[in-house]
C-alpha cells in the first residue's frame, strides 16, 4: 500500500501547514448513523465546491474526509489557478466538437472568476494575487506560446494574453533560462491550504457537516438510497459524490482503475526579503512549457515556492530539498546555496489521456482526473456535479462524452510504462 493512502491525523510538514497553524482546527469523526440527502467523500477542492453549492441551494450535505480538510493535493499544490485542463483544449474539441468544447472553455473562465468572487464573498484570507506567466525554455518552443495566443484569440475568443519577448523578460522573471513568455491576467495564485480551509468554513456556514478522520470503507445500494460505511459510523443518503480522486482506492474499483497516482514535490526557500521582488518583479506565478515542467511563485512572506519533478511508482525522494535544489538553481543561479526551509510532496490523479473524468452512474456521481492542473478545474467540477444533482445535467453530459479508459496493465504496470514514456519526453526536452 502507498503510504499516502494511510489515514493520518495530522497535516504533512509543508510550508502551507506551517503558515496555517492557527487555522487547523479539528472536526469530529463520524460516530453512529447519519441520514442526509447528499454524502460527499473527500474534503478537498472538488468535494467542497460541490458541497458548498448544494448547501447554498438548501440541500442537507454530509462530507466524509479520511484525514483532514485539504490534506491531499488541495492543500499541498503549487497554488496556481491557471485556465485550462491538463490536456489543454484540442483533445476536448476533437472528441466533442467546437460548440461543446466552447461551452467547457466558458466554464473554465467562469470558474476563474468564481474563485476570486468566493474569496471576496466569504472573506477568505489566502494571499490571492493575479497573473500567470507561461514561459519557453527552448527557442523552438516559443512558437507554442505564440500559437496559443493566436488560438485563444481567434478560436476561443480570449484576447487578453500578452506575449513577452526575451528582452522584456527581466521585468517579469529574473532568470537566464527563458526565451519568451505569455502573460495571462485572468489566472491567479493563492495559498491553497488557507483557501481550502476557507471553503470548508463557508460550506459549514451554509449548513454542510464535515467529519474528519472518517474514511469511507464501502458503499452499497439500499433500495433507492445509498449506505456508506466508515469504521464506526454509517451514512444513509439519496446521492453519493466521490471526490477522493487518487485516494479512492477500493471504495470504487472501476473509477480507481482510471487513475494513476503520480508523485510530485515542492520546496520553500528561506524568506528572501528585497531579493524576492528582484526575482519576480511582476508578482505573477510562473510555469514553463517543458514536458516535465518547473513552476514557482512568491509567498506572502517573500519565500520562493518552487515545484516540479514527478515519480510514477508512488514514492518520493528521501530528501526532497536535495532533489529539488538543482532545478531551482538552474532557474535562479543567483540563489545558489540558498537555505530551503521546507520540502514536501504528494500525489496527483492522472488519467491516461489527461482529460477530466466527471460522471454519474445512477445516484453515484464522481469527479477526478485533474492530472496536476486542478485549482480551476475542481471549481468547474463542483459546479457541474452540483447542477446535475439539482436537476440540470447539461454540463455533466458533456463531460461524460469524454473517453477515459482504464489504465493499461492496471496500476502495477501503468506506473513503469508511464515512467518509460516520460523518460523519452525528458530526453526530447534536453536534446
Amino acid at each position: 500500500m502507498i503510504r499516502e493512502h494511510l489515514p493520518s491525523p495530522s497535516y504533512p510538514q509543508s510550508y502551507y501547514a506551517a503558515s496555517s497553524a492557527d487555522r487547523l482546527r479539528e472536526r469530529p469523526a463520524l460516530q453512529g448513523e447519519v441520514d442526509t440527502e447528499v454524502c460527499v467523500v473527500g474534503a478537498g477542492f472538488s468535494g467542497l465546491y460541490t458541497a458548498l453549492r448544494l448547501a447554498e441551494a438548501g440541500r442537507k450535505v454530509t462530507l466524509l474526509e479520511a484525514n483532514r480538510v485539504g490534506w491531499g493535493a488541495s492543500g499541498r499544490n503549487g497554488g496556481q489557478a491557471i485556465l485550462g485542463f491538463s490536456c489543454d483544449m484540442p483533445p476536448i474539441e476533437a472528441q466533442l466538437g467546437r460548440d461543446e468544447a466552447m461551452a467547457i472553455w466558458q466554464l473554465l473562465r467562469e470558474a476563474a472568476g468564481e474563485i476570486r468572487e468566493r474569496v471576496a464573498r466569504h472573506g477568505i484570507d489566502c494571499d490571492l494575487r493575479q497573473g500567470h506567466l507561461w514561459t519557453a525554455v527552448l527557442p523552438r518552443r516559443v512558437k507554442l506560446l505564440t500559437d496559443w495566443q493566436e488560438e485563444a484569440s481567434q478560436h476561443w475568443g480570449y484576447r487578453d494574453l500578452r506575449f513577452i519577448a526575451k528582452h522584456e523578460l527581466r521585468d517579469w522573471v529574473d532568470s537566464p533560462r527563458y526565451q519568451a513568455g505569455l502573460y495571462d491576467p485572468e489566472a491567479c495564485h493563492l495559498h491553497p491550504l488557507k483557501y481550502v480551509l476557507g471553503l470548508a468554513e463557508a460550506a459549514e456556514r451554509a449548513g454542510a457537516v464535515i467529519h474528519e478522520q472518517s474514511p469511507a470503507l464501502r458503499h452499497r445500494q439500499a433500495g433507492e438510497r445509498i449506505v456508506v460505511d466508515t469504521a464506526v459510523g454509517r451514512v444513509r443518503c439519496d446521492v453519493l459524490v466521490l471526490a477522493a480522486n487518487v485516494y479512492l482506492g477500493e471504495l470504487d474499483r472501476e473509477r480507481s482503475r482510471r487513475i494513476l497516482p503520480v508523485g510530485t514535490f515542492m520546496v520553500a526557500t528561506e524568506p528572501l526579503g528585497e531579493r524576492a521582488q528582484q526575482l519576480l518583479p511582476s508578482g505573477a506565478c510562473v510555469t514553463d512549457n517543458q514536458f516535465v515542467l518547473d513552476y514557482f511563485r512568491l509567498s506572502a512572506d517573500q519565500r520562493l515556492l518552487f515545484g516540479g519533478g514527478c515519480t510514477y511508482l508512488g514514492g518520493m525522494p528521501r530528501d526532497i530539498p536535495a532533489a529539488m535544489r538543482p532545478a531551482l538553481e538552474r532557474v535562479f543561479p543567483q540563489l545558489k546555496g540558498i537555505r530551503l526551509d521546507y520540502g514536501w510532496g504528494g500525489l496527483i490523479d492522472c488519467t491516461l489521456r489527461r482529460t477530466p473524468d466527471f460522471g454519474r452512474r445512477g445516484n453515484v456521481y464522481w469527479a477526478q482526473g485533474f492530472s496536476g492542473h486542478g485549482v480551476i478545474p475542481t471549481c468547474v467540477a463542483g459546479r457541474v456535479l452540483a447542477e446535475a444533482i439539482l436537476g440540470d445535467d447539461t454540463h455533466l453530459c458533456r463531460f461524460m462524452r469524454l473517453s477515459n479508459p482504464p489504465l493499461p496493465g492496471g496500476r502495477w504496470l501503468a506506473g513503469p510504462m508511464e515512467a518509460a514514456g516520460k523518460t523519452w519526453y525528458r530526453l526530447r526536452d534536453l536534446f
